[in-house]
C-alpha cells in the first residue's frame, strides 16, 4: 500500500485499517526503511526550522536562534533516536502480551508501534510554531487510542484488557526511553552517535518497498537509507577485518549520510563566502566582520557575517551560512512548504515560499527590530537583523546581494 494511503487510512478509519494490517506480510526491515524512516524525519526537521532557521520568541527574553551547528546536531540525534524509540515502544509490546491474554509476536508489535506513531511523527511539523504545540499533544495523545484499537487486533488480546495493556506500554515506554536517552548522550559525546541505529533496526537492510522519485523530498530520503545501508555495510566487513581505522571511518561515512541525505557535503571555502559580504550594507558602512569553517568530520559548517551601523544607532548584522555536510536536511525540509502568517501588538511574522526559495520575515512594532532571512538551493541561509532599519530595507538590501553566485555553489562539496 502507498505510504499516503496508508497515514490516511490509520488517522482516519483506523478501525477498518487495524484489521486490513493485521493479516499483511510485512518484514520489520521493511516497516522501517518504507515508512518510519520518512516520517520519523518530520519532527525533526520541522523542529531545525523553527529553531535555527525561523527562530523561538520567548516572554521577557525575546527572540533567539539556536546555532545551526547546534540545531543540525539536535536534529539528527532526535531523528535516530525517533527510530530507536519506536523499536523499543515494540519491544515492550511483545514483551507485554502474555500478560494480557495476547500472543507474542514481534512483527506485529513493530506493527502497532510504528502505525501508532504516526500521528505524533505527522503533527511533528508544527515544531516550527512553538505556539501550535498543544495540537502535536493532541495527535500523540490520538496516536494511543490508535495503539488500544489495534492492540486487540494485532496482538489478539482481550478487548476488555485493551486499556490495562496500554497503559503499561505508556508507562514502560516513557521510563526505557528516559534510560535511553540518557545512555545515548554518552554515545553522542564519545562521537559514535548514529552509526549502528538505523540499519541495524532495519534488519541490516535500507532497500524499501516503496519507490519515489529520485529528485523528489521523499526520494531522497529513501536515497539516504540506501546510502547508510553502504556505509553500514563496510563498516561491518571492518569490523571482521578488525581494522579499528577503517570501522572508525566508516561510522564517519554512516553520519555523513544521515546529515547529507545520502550524499557527501563539505562546506564552501570561506574565501569563497567573505566577497559575498559587501563593505555596505542597507545604506550603512562595515563596523566588523569575520568567517569561520568549523565542526568535526561530516559535520562542517561555513559561515560569513559583518556588523554594519552609523552614529544615528542604526545596526545590522548579515550572516551568510553554508549548512554543508547537514544539507540534506534543509533538502528533506523543502517538502514542508511552511506557510504561516501571525500579526499581533508586538508585530508580524510570516513564513512563506517565494520563487522556491523559504523566506521568513520578522518585524517589530515595540523596539524596532526586524528580520529577513531567505534559504537558498536548500543548503544556504542568508539572515540579516536590523535595529532602527525597516524590514523593506533588509529585504532589498539582501536582494542586492549575489544571491544567485550563491546559488551556483550549490553542487560544491557535494560527494556522491
Amino acid at each position: 500500500m502507498a505510504i499516503v494511503e496508508r497515514i490516511k487510512n490509520i488517522c482516519l478509519k483506523p478501525k477498518t485499517e487495524w484489521e486490513a494490517i493485521a493479516p499483511e506480510e510485512t518484514s520489520r526491515s521493511s516497516l522501517f526503511t518504507g515508512y518510519a524512516i520518512f516520517l520519523a524525519a518530520i519532527p525533526s526537521i520541522a523542529g531545525f526550522i523553527g529553531g535555527s532557521i525561523i527562530g523561538r520568541s520567548l516572554p521577557v527574553i525575546g527572540s533567539y536562534r539556536v546555532p545551526i551547528l547546534a540545531g543540525l546536531v539536535t536534529a539528527v540525534f532526535t531523528y535516530v533516536m525517533a527510530l530507536v524509540g519506536v523499536f523499543v515502544v515494540s519491544l515492550i509490546i511483545n514483551a507485554l502480551a502474555p500478560s494480557f491474554g495476547g500472543e507474542k509476536n514481534g512483527t506485529q508489535a513493530l506493527k502497532l508501534a510504528v502505525y501508532s506513531y504516526t500521528p505524533a511523527w505527522i503533527a511533528g511539523v508544527l515544531q516550527i510554531l512553538p505556539v501550535l504545540g498543544v495540537l502535536a499533544l493532541l495527535a500523540g495523545l490520538y496516536g494511543l487510542y490508535l495503539l488500544y484499537l489495534g492492540l486487540p487486533r494485532l496482538m489478539k488480546c482481550p478487548q476488555e484488557k485493551a486499556i490495562g495493556y496500554t497503559a503499561v506500554v505508556v508507562v514502560c515506554a516513557i521510563v526505557l526511553s528516559v534510560i535511553i536517552v540518557v545512555a545515548s548522550t554518552a554515545i553522542v559525546r564519545a562521537g559514535m552517535f548514529g552509526a549502528h541505529a538505523v540499519p541495524h533496526l532495519a534488519g541490516g537492510r535500507a532497500s524499501s518497498s516503496v519507490e519515489f522519485d529520485k529528485d523528489s523530498p521523499m526520494g531522497k530520503l529513501q536515497a539516504l537509507g540506501e546510502a547508510m545501508e553502504e556505509s553500514n555495510k563496510k563498516m561491518e566487513a571492518a569490523k571482521k577485518r578488525g581494522d579499528r581505522k577503517a570501522e572508525a571511518a566508516a561510522a564517519m561515512d554512516t553520519l555523513g549520510a544521515l546529515l547529507g541525505g545520502g550524499k557527501r557535503v563539505d562546506p564552501v571555502g570561506i574565501d569563497q563566502l567573505k566577497p559575498l559580504v559587501p563593505d555596505t550594507f542597507a545604506d550603512l558602512p562595515k563596523l566588523s566582520s569575520k568567517a569561520e569553517r568549523s565542526g568535526v568530520v561530516g559535520l562542517m559548517v561555513a559561515k560569513a557575517s559583518a556588523t554594519y551601523g552609523d552614529r544615528a544607532d542604526k545596526r545590522v548584522s548579515l550572516d551568510i551560512s553554508d549548512t554543508g555536510g547537514a544539507a540534506g536536511l534543509l533538502s528533506v525540509a523543502s517538502w514542508v512548504n511552511v506557510q504561516t502568517e501571525k500579526e499581533d501588538d508586538d508585530g508580524f511574522e510570516r513564513t512563506m515560499n517565494v520563487d522556491g526559495r523559504m523566506v521568513h520575515e520578522r518585524s517589530s512594532k515595540r523596539n524596532g527590530r526586524n528580520e529577513f532571512t531567505v534559504v537558498l538551493a536548500s543548503r544556504f541561509v542568508v539572515s540579516a537583523k536590523g535595529r532602527g532599519v525597516d524590514l523593506d530595507t533588509l529585504k532589498s538590501a539582501v536582494n542586492k546581494l549575489d544571491l544567485a553566485k550563491l546559488e551556483g555553489m550549490k553542487d560544491v562539496g557535494v560527494r556522491k
